[in-house]
């Protein structure tokens, strides 16, 4: 069995005793089992998965660092992260929608509001992609 904690600065998002997690990274998705070498990775936005029980719990992550320990111990500090049952759709809609309209505008010029506003429409798109997922296979 691995530890794993996640956090966002909001705090404690899961913390529990999981078989395995499956984390989206900047290099690509990993699945992190028992006895896993250490290893620091960047997280993207996309989809977490941890096993517990054989049962999944999926969540929508954005941004922050994975890092798995030698003890089988695994820690994320995520820039935010959200249970799937917990999104919200259509807010999750709405944001992306207002990020893609200012986006339009010519006044988000400079690289740093562009970028911002990417990494909103890409936060926004992995919670719409999880929730949907996951609502679907409940059912």
């Amino acid at each position: 069995m691995l530890t794993f904690k996640i956090v966002t600065p909001d705090g404690v998002i899961y913390e529990d005793k999981v078989e395995k997690v499956t984390v989206p990274t900047t290099s690509g998705e990993i699945t992190v089992l028992p006895k896993h070498v250490p290893l620091v990775s960047v997280l993207k936005a996309g989809e977490l998965v941890a096993y517990k029980d054989g049962n999944p719990v999926a969540m929508s992550v954005a941004g922050g660092v994975i890092e798995v320990q030698p003890d089988d111990k695994i820690y994320i500090m995520a820039d935010t992260a959200e249970r799937a049952e917990h999104i919200d759709i259509e807010r999750a809609e709405a944001a992306r929608q207002r990020a893609e309209e200012m986006m339009k505008q010519k006044e988000h010029e400079t690289d740093v509001d562009f970028a911002r506003l990417q990494a909103t429409i890409e936060r926004e798109m992995a919670r719409i992609r999880v929730a949907k997922k996951w609502r679907k296979l409940e059912k």
